[in-house]
């Protein structure tokens, strides 16, 4: 994650925004761009209301319910769809652009202005049209506003108050009929189909009663006809024929072929960005991360990203992704051109890209064989288990019975430590008393388990009194062996003797917890990593 050290930050909220200290000048024009000298004759701040501020809580179910599509366009009624003057220009500047390649040299003057004048084209798109007005990401100057203004005029890609009203109804609708670039209607239809032809359904409703009320909107929807002729054309052809006489080259390069390259980088975010990609953030809708869509976009490519947060200044989060539009607004933020740049707090982040990760997690555990549910196993007695390991190799560890037939040949260290084990309760041995083992041979032992011992783990109480008899039995032997009767009596008080200390050593040992007798603390601490999965998943 990108440092923030280099910007101020408010204290957390569910967004945080770095401001610096505003000038006077800047003062007065922010409070001017939203003064109500500023508003239009139509608009009064005391009554009209946000366009959606009164729509039902099930607004789009109903709206999709009762809407009522256009019929499929076919040949017959083609001609009544198109859009014509969006088609004028998506399919006119490409031809101009070929044309203007065959019949022009192009110059190295004019290749360098062209592809400068597309930045600053794209910029107007990326930085204004899109961060700054459509998402008010953060706060720009009045000077500002209208070097985003014209440079997006020049981009020709309609006026601010009509691509920002469809970018947020786009952001509120996502994948769904009210979408006006719905991604599942197919990577072209996205990409410049719905603009050609009328849409099938009117997008939903999105308010933009702040753009209304902004001054530099105001001014470039009333002019936008000029405005777009002006930047779009007349000043990619007039500076390079002004400043080196190539009035041809800048209209078919600068012009044409650049404003070919704003447009399509443009739609890549509403095509390519839904189709290439991951989605670390969140897999809900298509908008997907990219390198290759940010290089197409000017650093848009980031898009799952800013679908999860979209008043964040930023498409790139990491000091390695390429958004050279962060870095255009991070620069007009330190000459003081912009302020209050709006960003979520990085644990908000962090848990969108746990979220995706942990469901990356689940379904790659979903195709791997996990050993049988300990709740699904047999429990057999300690006697049961010894008996059966007389018939095939059976070994006790940390409470599981395994059956090791088909690993005895390939145990690394080794048939013969498996053979000594057969039978007996392993535990201490495996968990480092002999070698501390892998998780992987952790998992591999799991997968050979076929009972649970009840109890637990080797009952350490019959162990302890059949050691106990044993040395009973044999001390009472030897009397029966003697004939004197008077050694006989010395031996028997002697047995008794011993017989009493051996009963009180089995007492003192079974007032000592079982697993001290048979595990080490590794075993006693021990989940297998298969167990220890299950326990954060029921956590």
């Amino acid at each position: 994650m990108e440092s923030a050290n280099a910007y101020i930050i408010t204290p957390p909220s569910s967004v945080a925004e770095l401001s610096p200290p505003l000038t006077p000048k800047q003062q007065a024009e922010s409070e001017a761009y939203i003064s109500d000298a500023d508003l239009p004759p139509a608009l009064n701040p005391d009554t009209d209301r946000p366009v959606d501020a009164d729509i039902e809580d099930n607004y789009v179910q109903r709206t999709l319910a009762n809407a009522k599509p256009k019929p499929p366009i076919t040949w017959s009624t083609l001609l009544g769809e198109i859009n014509y003057i969006s088609t004028a220009l998506i399919a006119g500047v490409p031809l101009i652009t070929i044309y203007g390649a065959m019949t022009t040299e192009l110059k190295w003057q004019t290749a360098i202005f062209s592809v400068l004048y597309y930045f600053f084209t794209g910029l107007g798109i990326t930085a204004g049209y899109h961060r700054l007005w459509a998402h008010r990401a953060y706060n720009a100057s009045t000077p500002l506003q209208y070097f985003l203004c014209l440079a997006g005029s020049g981009a020709c890609e309609g006026s601010i108050k009509w691509w920002s009203r469809g970018h947020r109804a786009h952001h509120r609708y996502t994948d769904t009929e009210l979408d006006p670039y719905n991604a599942h209607r197919g990577f072209w239809y996205s990409h410049v189909g719905w603009m050609l032809v009328k849409p099938r359904i009117k997008p939903g409703v999105a308010d933009i009663s702040d753009l209304i009320k902004n001054p530099v909107v105001r001014f470039q929807q009333k002019h936008y006809v000029k405005l777009l002729l002006t930047m779009g054309f007349i000043v990619p052809t007039v500076l390079p024929g002004l400043l080196w006489g190539d009035y041809r080259g800048g209209y078919f390069y600068a012009g044409a072929a650049r404003l070919l390259f704003v447009h399509h980088s443009t739609f890549c975010v509403n095509s390519l960005a839904h189709w290439l990609g991951e989605q670390p953030f969140d897999d809900k809708n298509t908008p997907r991360n990219h390198f290759i869509t940010a290089l197409c976009t000017v650093g848009e490519g980031y898009h799952n990203f800013h679908h999860q947060f979209p008043m964040d200044f930023r498409n790139a989060i990491r000091w390695y992704q390429y958004d050279p539009t962060k870095w255009f607004i991070s620069v007009c933020y330190a000459l003081g051109l912009a302020s209050h740049l709006k960003m979520f707090p990085s644990n908000e982040i962090k848990k969108g890209e746990y979220t995706m990760e942990l469901k990356r997690l689940e379904r790659v555990g979903e195709e791997i064989k996990w050993p049988i549910d300990s709740n699904e196993l047999p429990v057999i007695s300690w006697t049961s288990f010894q008996e059966q390991a007389k018939e095939r190799p059976l070994i006790l560890i940390h409470g599981f019975i395994h059956d090791v037939s088909s690993f005895m040949d390939e145990h690394p260290g080794g048939k013969h430590l498996l053979s000594k084990q057969i039978g007996k309760d392993a535990t201490t041995a495996f968990f480092g008393g002999v070698y501390d083992h892998s998780n992987a041979a952790h998992n591999l032992l799991a997968m050979m388990r076929v009972g649970v011992l009840d109890g637990g783990m080797e009952v350490e109480v019959l162990k302890i009194e059949e050691a106990q008899a044993k040395k009973k039995e044999q001390a009472l032997a030897i009397v029966k062996d003697i004939e004197n009767e008077d050694e006989r009596r010395v031996a028997h008080e002697k047995a008794m003797q011993d017989v009493k200390r051996i009963e009180e050593e089995m007492q003192s040992a079974l007032l000592r917890s079982p697993p001290e007798h048979i595990r080490n603390k590794k075993a006693q601490d021990y989940f297998p990593p298969s167990q220890q999965l299950h326990i954060r998943k029921a956590k």
